[in-house]
């Protein structure tokens, strides 16, 4: 055990040397991991099969028998790295291109197994299924070498994330077809092709539905940790493995699957459960925890190529090229030939030709192909001559890829001038670099001369700036290069990407609960999606969607009005209730943010357009709060105290941080501060009590149709309202369609279409009541005009009330009109 133990620890020392190298020698460092793996194996063989010396036997022979086997690769490593993956991605960019990630994930596999498959039968003296489970075994691509070589030197984005996303599902799609094949080739039978392809769905769907499940439930977990990151990255730990085992070893659905699906929802709903330090040391032990994964599992599989090599042949040779060459036409085939269709049938966006060159021969393999053809040669019934075609052929591929397309890939990417930024980035570049060397400049003269530099050692620096400040102007091509639609669109996400990380900030504090930061968060990526894909027009029909009551207000208000259930609606009044104030208070840092960065870097007439399109939406959020703030303005100013005071305890900490910085206060005492800090934040996270019959009694006899009637009876018709919000355009009652309940606005206002004719009724009007305040109540349509929030009454009870109350029939007694009541006196106000 020790031995292994010193082994492993010399594989580490050798791990630790070979990233700085790489970048040296300009190659991958998966390359280089694999050709200092494939050495350390023929070394170690040569020394234990030589008879120069016997010096070295024992540690050569640890190294060619060191004990690892498939299963380690399988079930230790590859859970490890999948989820990684997936768990870097931007899963909402990602989402854009699911159509051509799931082609290259899973057409692109099967093509590729079936074109090596075929080509291979005719001329390599092997059944059709060994020659197909050979083909699934190097379908597989490895993306870690070229995820490194784009990320070193800028590669296009997009470029970026259709590798990596087609890495997350390909593994699962050759290891399915692997299974089947490797049962086939044991069973000595044909594989039935209907049975793969429902094998292969069902594997697919099972394993994303347990991942995503499992993912959900561990999230849920999170808070119960109480911030404590350790706890929490061990629970990501475990999330991985356990998805994977589950599916592969108890459901029989894709292990691969389900813990890639596991990583994508952590991505997308972490960072608004984990405060954003918390996600921060997560994402960053995760990425230490796979380069060490990636690391060793690169070293450990090459050091068995001179293992699996034995027996090589000449004519090997000549049948590792035609798998090299079938694998490429499959490819081609499927980059060149079934993407373009996805474009045409719109299912997905154009890529562009110069990127599917790139895709095409970055088409690497490594560690998971090796591991495949090692579970081969491990089985017992398979043959031995098929488990030496196995070996030799896919570990003569692997070689194959790494060091001719591996070596290579980077100049053709800079060849195709993939590695420059994108046409509105190199717009905005000279624009940004001018406005921050001034400052830059500017700052610094001051500087030295307050510190009382030699004045011409100050001016010789200061000089160096002023040029480089001239020539970023003289080259700033902003206004020419972008048209008036681009620079809005970018100002636009520029606007929408600074209230993200405003939530972020106000996350990181404390300031908000995980529940309502996780609805904020995400529609704030909806915003910024939207905007990236239409322009104005998108993020005005966002920021209006996300205005809109959400399906949980909806069921909520139905149990409210129908079963008198109103705990689910007060929770969720409570969050509305806090989301619009926070976005409220958001909107205006964002206009600060325009006015005073936007509008130097992007210029006046670009901030001009931006700030005209946000007081658009500025309007819609103030209506939606005004409906809620006139019902109840108590609960408001609650809210904004306990806002206020957690903005205080953040200005409190950041002044205790100066101070400890300063020297001007000692550790122990900093340290009793920031928790006494902390403990009051605890305080100001409690829920607040939200009472949705407050003020309703109130509000009633500052109608002038109630306001003669006594506290008794007004309070038994406040016990008897129930309550309704309609966003602008909803339709609240539709033509010729009666209707059982009488319709008190609150706030808001609704237009009524009666045979061509529109009457607007705003805050204390009253509509509806199946004909009893007019005709044009119950045959007319009733649209909601603003944020509207509306009480309502059943009819029944509303008669029984006229019955009892003459004085209330006479003030309805009239022409058959809607009835118009004057706005009390702070709905008008409002």
């Amino acid at each position: 055990m020790s031995n292994v133990l010193l082994a492993v620890a010399a594989l580490l020392v050798v791990i630790s040397a070979i990233q700085p190298l790489a970048r040296r020698l300009m190659v991958s460092d998966a390359v280089l991991l694999a050709l200092v793996g494939t050495l350390i194996g023929g070394g170690a063989t040569f020394l234990l099969q030589t008879n120069l010396t016997t010096t070295f036997d024992e540690i050569a022979a640890l190294f060619v028998h060191f004990p690892v086997n498939s299963q380690v690769f399988l079930y230790v490593f590859l859970p490890v790295l999948v989820f990684h993956g997936s768990l870097s991605i931007d899963v909402r960019r990602l989402a854009r291109d699911t159509a051509p990630v799931l082609v290259l994930a899973v057409l692109a596999v099967v093509a590729t197994t079936a074109a090596v498959g075929f080509a291979l039968q005719p001329i390599a003296g092997q059944p059709l299924a060994v020659c197909l489970l050979l083909g699934a075994i190097v379908a597989t691509t490895d993306p870690s070498a070229v995820i490194s070589i784009f990320r070193d030197i800028g590669a296009d984005g997009r470029l970026t994330r259709l590798v990596e996303g087609e890495s997350l599902l390909n593994d699962a799609a050759a290891i399915a077809l692997f299974t089947i094949l490797l049962g086939a080739v044991t069973r000595q039978q044909e594989p039935d092709i209907a049975t793969a392809a429902m094998l292969l769905a069902t594997s697919f769907a099972g394993g994303a539905v347990i991942g995503h499940i499992l993912a959900r439930v561990m999230l849920t977990m999170m808070p119960l940790l109480g911030g404590n990151r350790a706890a929490e990255f061990t629970l990501t730990l475990a999330l991985p493995y356990l998805s994977y085992i589950v599916c592969d070893e108890f459901l029989g659905f894709s292990g691969v699957v389900s813990a890639a699906c596991a990583g994508l929802t952590v991505s997308a709903i972490g960072p608004s459960v984990l405060r954003p330090r918390s996600w921060s040391f997560l994402v960053d032990v995760w990425g230490q925890l796979s380069f060490l994964a990636t690391s060793l599992v690169f070293v450990l599989a090459s050091m068995l190529v001179p293992r699996l090599m034995l027996g090589l042949r000449l004519w090997d040779l000549l049948l590792i090229v035609v798998v090299v060459a079938a694998a490429l036409v499959a490819r081609a085939a499927v980059l060149f030939g079934v993407l373009p269709l996805l474009r045409y049938s719109r299912l997905a966006q154009r890529v562009p030709f110069r990127l599917k060159l790139p895709m095409l021969w970055g088409g690497l393999r490594g560690a998971i192909t090796l591991a495949m053809a090692l579970a081969v040669t491990e089985n017992w019934r398979v043959p031995v001559g098929v488990k030496e075609f196995v070996a030799i052929l896919a570990t003569g591929f692997v070689l194959f890829t790494l060091l001719v397309n591996g070596t290579t890939l980077r100049f053709l990417v800079r060849w195709l001038r993939l590695d420059q930024l994108p046409a509105i980035d190199q717009a905005l570049r000279h624009q940004v670099l001018a406005i921050g060397l001034a400052e830059v400049r500017d700052r610094l003269h001051r500087t030295v001369t307050e510190f009382g530099f030699v004045p011409q050692a100050a001016q010789q620096v200061v000089t160096q700036y002023e040029r480089r400040v001239a020539t970023e102007t003289e080259a700033n091509s902003f206004d020419a290069a972008l048209t008036d639609r681009d620079r809005v669109r970018l100002g636009l996400l520029t606007f929408a990407s600074q209230e993200k990380a405003i939530l972020l900030e106000i996350f990181r504090e404390r300031g908000v609960s995980r529940t309502i930061m996780e609805q904020l968060l995400r529609t704030a990526d909806n915003l910024i999606d939207a905007t990236r894909a239409e322009g104005r027009l998108g993020y005005l029909r966002a920021a209006s969607r996300r205005l809109r009551p959400s399906p949980r207000l909806r069921l909520a208000q139905v149990l409210h009005r129908r079963l008198r259930i109103d705990g689910p609606l007060t929770r969720v009044m409570t969050e509305r209730f806090e989301m619009l104030l926070i976005m409220h208070m958001v909107f205006l840092a964002q206009l600060q943010f325009l006015r005073e960065r936007m509008e130097p870097v992007l210029g006046a007439r670009v901030a001009e357009v931006v700030t005209d399109i946000a007081q658009r939406r500025r309007t819609l959020l103030e209506d939606a709060m005004a409906a809620l703030h006139l019902q109840y303005p108590g609960y408001a100013e609650a809210l904004q105290t306990r806002l206020a005071r957690q903005i205080g305890l953040r200005f409190e900490a950041d002044a205790y941080t100066a101070l400890h910085r300063e020297a001007l206060l000692s550790d122990e005492l900093f340290g009793e501060l920031l928790r006494d800090i902390e403990a009051r934040r605890d305080t100001l996270l409690q829920p607040m009590t939200f009472d949705l019959q407050a003020g309703l009694t109130g509000r009633l006899h500052g109608i002038p149709l109630f306001s003669t009637l006594s506290e008794p009876v007004l309070h038994d018709i406040a016990m008897r309202l129930t309550m309704r919000f309609a966003v602008p355009g909803e339709r609240i009652l539709k033509r010729r369609r009666g209707t059982s309940m009488v319709y008190l606005i609150s706030s808001g206002e609704v237009e009524i279409d009666h045979a061509g004719r529109q009457t607007r009724l705003g805050a204390g009007g009253l509509f509806g009541g199946d004909g009893m305040l007019g005709e044009a109540e119950t045959q007319g349509t009733v649209t909601a005009m603003r944020f509207c929030h509306l009480l309502e009454l059943r009819t029944g009870f509303f008669r029984h009330l006229l019955d009892d109350l003459p004085e209330l029939r006479d003030r309805l007694a009239g022409p058959a009109e809607p009835l118009r009541l004057p706005a009390p006196e702070t709905a008008a106000e409002a």
